[in-house]
């Protein structure tokens, strides 16, 4: 879809003050470190290396803003759930996510991926937890699905579905795969209408 192909880097956010005025419509990126959350950013906007990519996680530490124009962003949230990170900071972006995630007025959407081999963790119930109240929906990327059988993908599928719609009903949950390039078109119909919803909720302001 062009319209993810046309993303630029915006801004970076170590804090909330830090961030632009809430403007427009975002859509949110989380995810668990390493879970394949800016392979999916690189993946639907057919770039690679618009979001950084490590093989290290816990490496993004700040929340970056990516334009599609006409005041609509993506939003690459940190990672979380990584052992390593010193206490000050796991705490002070938990204190980040979670504000974000509640408070921010141009937050229409958030995606949300989970490893599709460890799905629903602790740390995934609580963003959801986090986002819940607010009434706005979550599309859920099962990424690396590559990496089951077919048949475990689909039963993966089900089982996170299910289980979604009993505790979160306002989720949509699909397979997805970066280096297989699997899911690409559903992500980005789910995606594109998020947009188009948001932008007839909000005024767009004329940069010019």
């Amino acid at each position: 879809m062009a319209l993810f192909q046309e993303a630029q880097f915006f801004i970076s956010a170590d804090k909330l003050t830090d961030l632009p005025p809430p403007q427009g419509v975002e859509i949110a990126f989380a995810g668990r470190s390493n879970s394949g959350k800016s392979s999916a950013i690189n993946t639907l906007a057919n770039r690679n290396r618009l979001a950084f990519v490590s093989k290290t996680p816990g490496r993004t530490q700040l929340i970056n803003f990516f334009s599609l124009g006409n005041q609509r962003f993506l939003v690459d949230l940190p990672g979380y759930g990584y052992a390593k990170v010193p206490e000050a900071m796991r705490l002070h972006w938990q204190t980040v996510l979670s504000r974000y995630l509640m408070e921010r007025e141009s937050l229409y959407g958030l995606v949300l991926i989970m490893d599709a081999r460890h799905p629903l963790t602790p740390l995934d119930q609580q963003m959801l937890n986090w986002f819940l109240p607010t009434c706005k929906p979550v599309h859920v990327l099962l990424s690396k699905a590559d990496k089951l059988s077919k048949q475990q993908a689909t039963a993966t599928l089900r089982n996170v579905r299910a289980e979604l719609e009993r505790t979160y009903p306002n989720c949509t949950v699909q397979l997805f795969s970066s280096l297989k390039r699997v899911g690409i078109e559903e992500a980005e119909t789910a995606i594109g209408k998020w947009l188009a919803a948001g932008l007839e909720e909000v005024p767009v302001i004329d940069a010019n």
